[in-house]
């Protein structure tokens, strides 16, 4: 493991501005799990300390989409970003920027959404006229 510091277990806010981007890098721990290999390869049981709040069979699966699709390899029980992942580390800070800084914006259109419609999944109807 060399001398890479530990993860922190708050490494990530619970209340993190890559759950409110209109879209996805991977599925939605994929970018948590890339921003963990930023700086160097990191056994399973390292990833779980900062993404407590996903199971281990849902981090598997991260994981394994991640490698399917280019951006991270896995070799001796440890995970690693690809060139191609590396490649998207400055995107994915840049869409996360933009969300922070559009935080009020993007809760205030969330909480327009009408609840039951929330939770059925659907976008809200225009009122009419």
């Amino acid at each position: 493991m060399g001398d890479r510091r530990p993860l922190s277990p708050d490494l990530f806010d619970e209340i993190c501005p890559s759950g409110l981007l209109p879209f996805r890098f991977g599925d939605k721990w994929a970018a948590l799990v890339m921003t963990c290999l930023e700086d160097g390869p990191r056994r399973f049981s390292e990833l779980r300390v900062p993404l407590g709040r996903v199971t281990p069979k849902v981090l598997t699966q991260s994981l394994r989409g991640l490698e399917r699709g280019g951006f991270v390899e896995r070799e001796a029980g440890e995970y690693a970003l690809t060139p191609l992942g590396r490649s998207l580390l400055e995107p994915l800070r840049a869409a996360c920027a933009w969300a922070e800084e559009h935080w009020d914006e993007l809760l205030d259109a969330r909480e327009r959404v009408i609840p039951s419609q929330r939770e059925a999944g659907h976008a809200p109807r225009p009122p009419a006229s």
